[in-house]
């Protein structure tokens, strides 16, 4: 055998069998190369709480439902401001003031 022989060394590259990838194959490297590199996160559950909600495809919506529910509170606050600033102020009007 002379390890110089083009013929030879090109038949057995002919030779070699390659067989088909399964299919996503390439995404599935990929996903299990992001898990192994992703921190593991062995704290509390607010812990791994935020860092579901801090994921990229879950930022918008989070940030979105953040908003929601300021804008919600805010709205309940300032009625509940406004309520208590009625009744105090028909309060005023219909109690007689002893200091006058």
């Amino acid at each position: 055998m002379n390890p110089d022989d083009t013929q030879l060394s090109a038949l057995l590259r002919q030779g070699r069998v390659s067989p088909a990838l399964p299919p996503r194959f390439q995404e599935n490297v990929w996903r299990r190369i992001e898990e192994a590199e992703a921190p593991q996160i062995s704290g509390s559950w607010l812990d791994r709480f935020a860092s579901l909600v801090l994921r990229p495809r879950f930022a918008c919506a989070t940030v979105a439902a953040l908003m929601l529910a300021g804008v919600l509170l805010g709205a309940r606050q300032g009625a509940q401001a406004a309520r208590q600033e009625a009744q105090a102020r028909y309060v005023a009007l219909v109690a007689p003031n002893p200091l006058r």
